[in-house]
């Protein structure tokens, strides 16, 4: 029995492959509407400071922006799943009392929310995130999922 490559990832791996510098707001299009989110963040590592940079976004609003442009490793979320090398996943951001969620966060006025570490190996490129307006836990292969699709980009992009 052979098993088909999931579609996204395929479509994924095209989009990555066509791409001369890489299609962050695309790549997000393309993830969000598979997920049903609308609200998603790229962040992409930045050696020389050795803090997440905002490369692409969806759905945050101005005030939220300004809280998420640079993340700190180990700061909210993203930076926590950079941190830990694994994905970071919570229910419902409005009621999170873990710490794992900043405050700002809740201006986006999302629950289920998701943010998987790009990673090339061990080596950290980014994180990918996506968020739901309604309490949601990700499955096991949701989480999978985007992990590889964040796995694919630190490949493609990764120097």
């Amino acid at each position: 029995m052979t098993v088909s490559p999931d579609p996204l990832l395929a479509a994924t791996e095209q989009l990555l492959t066509d791409a001369a510098t890489p299609p962050w707001t695309a790549l997000l299009d393309l993830v969000l509407a598979h997920f049903d989110c609308p609200v998603g963040t790229v962040h992409v590592l930045d050696p020389a400071d050795g803090h997440l940079h905002l490369a692409a976004q969806r759905g945050l609003p101005p005030p939220v922006l300004d809280k998420v442009g640079v993340i700190p490793i180990g700061k909210g979320m993203a930076g926590i799943a950079a941190e830990r090398r694994t994905p970071v996943q919570v229910c419902n951001l409005q009621q999170d009392a873990s710490g794992v969620v900043r405050p700002g966060a809740k201006l986006t006025q999302m629950e289920g929310s998701l943010a998987a570490p790009m990673l090339d190996g061990e080596a950290l490129f980014g994180v990918l995130g996506v968020a739901k307006p309604t309490a949601y836990d990700f499955t096991p292969a949701e989480t999978e999922l985007l992990s590889a699709i964040g796995a694919l980009a630190a490949r493609r992009y990764r120097s």
